[in-house]
């Protein structure tokens, strides 16, 4: 569905370039801001690279299995149909930790991970557990402690402080991870 919608904007934007005798912006789209679009995604590499790694040494070095179990009580409290010890706890807490400090793109593929852990633990494969929804919302609205992505979005673009956003991004992130988990608690019930 999203390639029609996709498509349907580049084919009416350059319906529109075409009309209004703008055809040049097509040019220039396409060669110069390609262009950046590659450049942004390489360096964003890099980050998700450094990110990835560390979390391969931190679950290799039992880092994570360490703070997973001082997470327990929370994990308990959003998590209670999954078992203590499966292994979809570690890739829970692995993502959240990885999103808490702003690699999100580096957290996608813990994301899946633990989607499949929890999938595994799943009797009905046509609809997701209370478990998959509460990692889906705080997934989406996770705490971000120091927010990498945006940070390198400011400091690219020429930022005097790119730092400057930590406080508001941590307060908002809060804010928005508090009313999605109430949110998922208050409706996780309901069938």
């Amino acid at each position: 569905m999203i390639n029609y919608i996709w498509f349907f904007l580049i084919f009416i934007g350059m319906l529109v370039a075409i009309f209004t005798g703008n055809i040049d912006v097509i040019n220039t789209a396409v060669i110069e801001d390609t262009q950046e679009a590659v450049m942004f995604a390489i360096g964003l590499t890099g980050i998700m690279a450094v990110w990835l790694g560390l979390m391969n040494i931190a679950q290799k070095s039992g880092l994570i299995k360490s703070f997973s179990k001082i997470l327990t009580p929370i994990t308990n409290f959003l998590f209670p149909d999954i078992p203590k010890d499966h292994p979809a706890i570690s890739a829970i807490v692995m993502n959240m930790v990885t999103n808490m400090f702003g690699a999100g793109n580096s957290a996608t593929a813990l994301g899946v991970k633990a989607m499949e852990e929890m999938n595994n633990l799943n009797t009905d494969k046509k609809r997701a557990t209370n478990a998959m929804c509460m990692f889906l919302v705080i997934n989406m609205s996770s705490v971000q402690l120091v927010p990498l992505t945006v940070l390198k979005i400011r400091a690219d673009a020429g930022s005097l402080n790119p730092t400057e956003i930590i406080g508001t991004s941590l307060i908002a992130t809060t804010v928005s991870t508090i009313v999605g988990i109430f949110s998922a608690k208050l409706l996780e019930n309901r069938g």
